[in-house]
């Protein structure tokens, strides 16, 4: 027997970001690791202000960034 639960969207979308934005942060990891040569970003791109408060927040110890190894388990 199968139990079907039922979440409302906004429910939903709050339970996907943080899975989202670990997939995300890994895959580039993965393309930086491989192909350094073809990701860069400049001072003056949107992400270069996000990525160094994630970097300021993760050394004051506001965040935890997880390993590929730690999300998946493999």
């Amino acid at each position: 027997m199968q139990t079907q639960v039922h979440i409302g969207m906004e429910e939903f979308l709050t339970a996907l970001e943080p899975l989202i934005r670990r997939v995300v942060q890994e895959e580039l990891e993965n393309v930086v690791r491989r192909k350094p040569q073809i990701f860069y970003v400049e001072s003056d791109m949107p992400i270069y202000e996000d990525m160094k408060d994630i970097g300021k927040r993760k050394k004051q110890g506001k965040i935890k960034l997880y390993s590929h190894k730690e999300v998946w388990g493999e």
